[in-house]
């Protein structure tokens, strides 16, 4: 069985997903978005984009790696 990828060329290759955005966010698009595909290939990982290229790439993480992440920032 082979790794999951890493990252999509595309944000839109997710389809069906419901992209998040911080809620401290001030709306200039200044921040990443995160998803949690459910379905396909992805399924069970992270995705993260960039706000201002809403169809660029997407970096995607393994949940607690994410998590990991996030707990640092904090």
């Amino acid at each position: 069985m082979s790794a999951p990828p890493r990252n999509v060329p595309t944000s839109t290759a997710l389809r069906g997903v419901c992209w998040r955005r911080s809620s401290r966010s001030t709306g200039m698009n200044n921040c990443v978005e995160t998803a949690r595909p459910g379905s396909g290939r992805w399924a069970g990982l992270v995705a993260v984009r960039d706000s201002k290229n809403t169809a660029g790439p997407a970096l995607l993480f393994a949940p607690e790696a994410w998590e990991g992440f996030i707990t640092t920032l904090r």
